[in-house]
This record gives C-alpha cells, structure tokens and sequence, in this order.
C-alpha cells in the first residue's frame, strides 16, 4: 500500500514539473515572437520616418523655383 502511495505521489510531482517546464518553454517562446515583433515594429517606424522627411527635405526646392 505505502509502494503505490509512492508511486502515486512521484507520478504527481512528474506532472507538476512536466507542467512548470511547459510553462516555461511557452513563456521563452512567447518572448522571442514578441522580440521579433518589436523588431519588424521598429523597422516599420524608421521607414515611415525615412519616407516622411523625404517629402519635407524637398519642400524648400520647390518655392525657390516659384514664379507668380
């Protein structure tokens, strides 16, 4: 009786660590997506900026060539 008590209760704490590490997997692969998704977020931002202020660097060309 006391061996299937043993086994029992080494069984309940295999399936308490197999969760924790699931757990943890989980939560380093969630913070890699999220590393990845800062990174292309970042990327877009510097783009729009780029494209942005191309536009204003050229604005000045065109009022010096202006005849009313």
């Amino acid at each position: 009786m006391l061996k299937l008590l043993n086994t029992k209760l080494l069984f309940a704490i295999l399936a308490a660590l197999a969760v924790i590490a699931g757990a943890a997997i989980y939560q380093r692969h969630e913070a890699e997506r999220r590393k990845q998704a800062d990174i292309e977020f970042r990327q877009r931002v510097e783009t729009a900026k780029k494209k942005h202020n191309a536009a204003a660097g050229n604005e000045g060309k065109t009022w010096t060539t202006y005849i009313p």
